[in-house]
């Protein structure tokens, strides 16, 4: 503020400034807070101190423009004509930024720090900006990615899910919703088909509009996509076999050699997204369908935002030599590549078995969570769409009365501290129903659950009279 204050111009040199401790006062923050402030301007040569008599602005302070600002200029550009492309999404519900402050914050993807190992991370980051990691921190990749990660993804992820690649067949990306992308703008175009699951996950249709195909959404049955429904024009089926977004349904193995006979009977490619794969109920999670294809069908789109921290921006893409060439193209024109010092932090996180370490334990809470809320729904009689036993995942798919709208019920809840999800744009349109919700456990305190839920089945009760 006072930096900004002399480039403005409305503090002049020589000029005496406010103590400390009025300062400190008037803006109610701590006298340390101001004096570190104070410390820096100084080391910049913004203020100086002077003995028993204070701080001035420095005779050495950068001197405003001389220049006449524009402000409050009128912009005259036609942006509805310029823009040449949208991508924007109107009336994209957003989760709001403070959700950590709400009670009851039954919403998905966040990260729990009361799980989180900020210790382990910290030394693994710090390790990553020594001088042995040097070059992973400063080079520039261009095209290619951290080898130490690429490794553990060879050796350790990828072997747990049945599958077996070469360095050359593997794509470090920003995030799995990024591999996504990058899968649609190699494989897709204004004359391709791409299939989707009937609900889906919302981002995906708005990657698969940007690439200008044809979308297919396809409806689900218990055992989710159902593949006699896939168009036999299809040319790219996007599935997500291990927890079905958002109905958390787990395709057992008669369904996923099913699919594969299908996408070979069509020619088709099969992209398979493996969120949450870590977090089973069971000892040992279903086989990828990347593990069950012989012919080289399925691209496997692998994600550790997910199971780290969604900032982490972090997943990988496994498929064909040829497929992955295009796509490290790509990315490499668009971005070049991940963050070294981020790729290096995850890799020794991941080498030093904190990763497997955090696994467990996200795992056994999300266990003791999922009983918690199974029992609290049925408990005050709400409704589970579909998949009435989840095999892990870290939420339930619910639905309500078909009269109930579930954003006006999202809206009624906030203002008690409950925060869920409404389920309408996980729907294709034009047929998008409105009484659908997801109530997630991955960032609610196990103590508040039930509590929760209690609200939740009094709202929905009061707006059905």
């Amino acid at each position: 503020m006072i930096a900004s204050g002399i480039l403005s111009g409305r503090f002049e040199r020589g000029e005496k400034l406010p103590s400390t401790r009025k300062l400190a006062n008037y803006l109610g923050v701590s006298r340390i807070t101001v004096s570190l402030a104070f410390t820096e301007l100084q080391s910049n040569d913004y203020i100086t101190s002077k003995d028993r008599s204070g701080f001035y602005v420095s005779t050495n302070a950068p001197p405003p423009p001389s220049f006449s600002k524009n402000i409050g200029h009128q912009d005259k550009v036609d942006w509805s004509k310029m823009i040449g492309q949208k991508f924007s999404i109107e009336n994209w519900p957003s989760k709001p930024k403070n959700w950590a402050s709400f009670p009851y914050p039954f919403i998905y993807g966040q990260t729990d720090p009361s799980l989180f190992d900020h210790s382990n991370w910290r030394q693994c980051a710090l390790m990553a900006l020594g001088a042995k990691d040097f070059s992973s921190l400063t080079s520039d990749y261009y095209d290619q990615d951290d080898i130490e990660l690429i490794e553990f993804i060879l050796r350790h992820s990828l072997p747990r899910r049945g599958i077996t690649a070469s360095t050359e067949q593997v794509l470090v990306t920003m995030g799995a919703q990024n591999a996504l992308w990058l899968a649609a703008q190699v494989l897709l175009n204004q004359r391709r088909t791409a299939a989707i699951e009937n609900p889906s996950y919302p981002p995906l249709r708005d990657i698969l509009e940007q690439s200008r195909c044809h979308v297919a959404p396809v409806n689900l049955d218990e055992h989710g996509i159902i593949p006699d429904e896939i168009p036999k024009e299809t040319s790219v089926i996007f599935t997500t076999p291990s927890h079905q977004c958002p109905t958390t349904i787990t395709m057992p193995l008669n369904r996923r050699q099913q699919l594969l006979e299908i996408a070979s009977q069509l020619d088709a490619l099969v992209v398979e997204d493996d969120y949450e794969f870590e977090i089973s109920s069971k000892n040992s999670a279903s086989p990828a369908l990347k593990s069950l294809d012989s012919e080289g069908r399925v691209i496997y789109v692998g994600s550790f935002s997910k199971s780290l921290f969604p900032g982490l921006r972090l997943g990988y893409l496994v498929g064909s030599a040829p497929f992955i060439s295009e796509a490290r193209a790509l990315r490499a024109s668009v971005l070049r590549h991940p963050p070294g010092h981020i790729q290096r932090t995850a890799a020794h996180f991941l080498r030093l078995g904190h990763y497997d370490a955090l696994i467990n334990r996200m795992a056994k809470q999300y266990s003791i969570r999922r009983s918690i809320m199974a029992n609290a729904i049925k408990k005050h009689q709400l409704e589970i769409a579909g998949n009435t036993s989840p095999e892990g995942g870290s939420s339930f798919w619910m639905k309500t009365p078909k009269e109930l709208d579930t954003d006006m019920l999202s809206t009624n809840l906030m203002t008690k501290g409950v925060l869920i999800e409404p389920g309408k744009n996980f729907f294709a349109p034009p047929k998008q129903p409105e009484n659908y919700y997801r109530l997630a456990f991955s960032s609610i305190n196990e103590e508040k659950i039930d509590a929760g839920i209690k609200l939740l089945a009094s709202d929905i009760k009061k707006l059905m009279v």
